[in-house]
């Protein structure tokens, strides 16, 4: 009997506590008796107290909230929100936003201003805006992925230096690291000699735009846990440099100089006197620039065009085309020559000692996916027009050509021009992708149709508008409505093709390529060819694995009408094929 009076006396006290006792079922409304371990009857009121509950009071977990209740948990709700968007300010793109998007984004006065902030964050930085994919972000995660599982030490890599300048500026192109540290010869620059060092680790970037080229960076591991940090003194690595008469630098072993001297002297580096002691000296300035510009952008001359770029927002439009191609120069570099094209009849002309003068404006700004700037590009375009020929020149178009050199890899390319004489401006925005020309691949570069193309003076090979090693070649750039490049019949122009083909496959006996190129100038009309030619390596003369096809063809020979260029490359050594094409129209 106390057994189960005990366990049904604790059944009731549970209840009552969770507020959900009751009348227990198949009893009436009249308060329930219990016994107690003596065999005495209680009322159930007796046993639950002051927690028996009405027969008519409603369900608490039925009930509505109290307004208090409400408040509090929209606080908590917040609170949990407000910890998602400090996350993603404060850690997610901590090292890529800008300042004045960061005192924009502390403004925003509710979450649904802040959901649209960071889709437009984004989208700004997106290289294909007219696909679903963002690159730019999907690197940008990667690459946060990769700093924490590579970089961490006691805090997450994206904290950490490393993991910081990887985030902002993408792999280094060359990295010297000294995991153990241990022995190390000093080069001259920091003083000859040898010593012993603490971890560390140098890395080198070819060339940063606005920076400066061979930019190196150096991170020391002075704790030996891992945690490396950026100096800009390289003697931080010394793990000698207080210890008396050990790791003597140069001069200090030939007794020139004294060790002390390193800890009484001025200066950003505490290395120690060596043969090129004067030369670091007028270097200093130019390592706290170069440090300083690693955290900025670039200056930028045109600040009205840049912020049409940064803005996006345009008034008074005015048109241009561009064009974008690709021509292998290293196995890790490739040349993009961008091309821009404006009407005459766009640009607003003034008179200047006779001459009727347009000026514009073009600024161009090339990034990674990161956001970090690549190049950034200002000049000026100037036509000069005789005043009675203006108006037969308005279908003319001036052009404007920037080759840049990029490794290979996804950026965005964004120009903005403005036209000095009047009020309209333009801005044009694209995700390029630099293909990657590997060594046992048969590829090409883009297949270029132009309106020049002639030999250079050797003096000018490689350098000027235009011009693509031997040959001067300006493209005839297409409309952004969609419509092919546009050719005038006449006696004097010509529609050109240039083309480079990349790894051809050399035969093991003769040490030759053995390779055919079709040509197909196809009416698409009628989608039959008008004129085929074929070219084979065995009539080229002397060729390698790199071969540049050239044709012209005199437009007065061609009818009205859209055509296309195949050129059909077979290679006979690797058995590989390739077949660009492009269009054109000609009126």
């Amino acid at each position: 009997m106390f057994r189960v009076g005990s366990r049904y006396l604790l059944a009731l006290v549970f209840l009552a506590v969770a507020g959900l006792a009751g009348p227990a079922r198949g009893q009436t409304d009249k308060p329930a008796a219990a016994s107690d371990p003596g065999g005495n009857q209680k009322s159930a009121a007796t046993v639950t107290g002051d927690q028996a509950q009405p027969k008519d009071e409603v369900d608490p977990l039925k009930r509505a909230p109290s307004e208090k209740q409400k408040k509090q948990q929209k606080r908590n709700l917040n609170i949990e929100l407000s910890k998602t968007y400090k996350k993603w300010l404060n850690e997610d793109v901590v090292w890529i936003i800008t300042d004045e998007e960061r005192a924009a984004f502390k403004q925003l006065s509710n979450d649904e201003e802040r959901d649209n902030f960071i889709e437009a964050f984004w989208q700004r930085r997106d290289p294909t805006p007219d696909t679903e994919e963002n690159e730019y972000k999907e690197e940008h995660y990667r690459r946060i992925a990769y700093a924490n599982e590579h970089f961490a030490a006691g805090i997450p890599g994206w904290k950490s230096d490393r993991g910081r300048i990887y985030i902002m500026y993408g792999p280094a192109d060359e990295i010297d690291s000294h995991p153990s540290g241990g022995t190390y010869e000093r080069p001259m620059e920091e003083g000859g000699g040898e010593t012993s060092t603490f971890p560390f680790e140098d890395w080198r970037y070819r060339y940063l735009e606005g920076i400066g080229q061979e930019i190196i960076i150096e991170f020391v591991d002075t704790c030996m846990c891992g945690d490396y940090h950026m100096t800009i003194d390289r003697s931080e690595k010394d793990a000698l440099k207080y210890t008396p008469n050990a790791g003597l630098t140069l001069y200090e072993q030939m007794g020139m100089a004294n060790k002390t001297s390193r800890f009484t002297g001025s200066g950003l580096e505490q290395l120690g006197a060596g043969p090129m002691s004067n030369q670091l000296q007028t270097k200093e300035f130019d390592r706290l620039e170069t440090y300083a510009k690693l955290q900025a952008p670039p200056p930028v001359k045109y600040k009205d065009l840049e912020e049409i770029v940064n803005t996006k927002l345009i008034t008074n439009l005015m048109p241009f085309d561009v064009r974008t191609d690709f021509v292998k120069v290293t196995g890790d570099t490739v040349l993009v020559p961008i091309t821009i094209q404006l009407k005459y009849r766009d640009i607003t002309f003034a008179n200047k000692d006779g001459v009727q003068r347009g000026t514009v404006n073009i600024f161009m700004r090339v990034t990674t996916l990161t956001g970090r700037i690549v190049q950034t590009q200002e000049d000026p375009v100037q036509i000069d027009v005789p005043a009675e020929l203006l108006p037969r020149t308005a279908e003319n178009s001036a052009v404007y050509w920037k080759a840049l050199p990029l490794r290979p890899g996804r950026y965005k390319v964004e120009i903005a021009v403005k036209d000095v004489n009047g009020d309209r401006k333009g801005l044009w925005s694209r995700g390029i992708v630099v293909p990657e020309y590997s060594d046992d691949k048969l590829s090409t570069s883009s297949l270029i149709v132009a309106d020049v193309m002639e030999p250079v003076p050797t003096k000018d090979v490689s350098t000027g508008q235009f011009v693509i090693g031997l040959n001067k070649v300006r493209p005839r750039v297409a409309p952004a409505n969609g419509k092919p490049a546009l050719f005038k019949r006449g006696r004097d122009q010509k529609v050109n093709f240039w083309m480079q083909v990349y790894n051809l496959g050399v035969d093991e006996k003769t040490h030759k390529p053995s390779a055919t190129f079709e040509y197909d100038v196809v009416n698409i009309a009628t989608n039959k060819p008008v004129i085929q030619k074929l070219e084979s390596t065995d009539t080229m003369g002397n060729v390698g694995e790199q071969v540049t096809l050239q044709k012209s063809i005199a437009s007065a020979n061609l009818q009205p009408g859209v055509y296309r260029i195949d050129i059909k490359v077979n290679d006979n050594v690797s058995k590989q094929t390739i077949n660009p094409s492009a269009t054109f129209a000609v009126e």
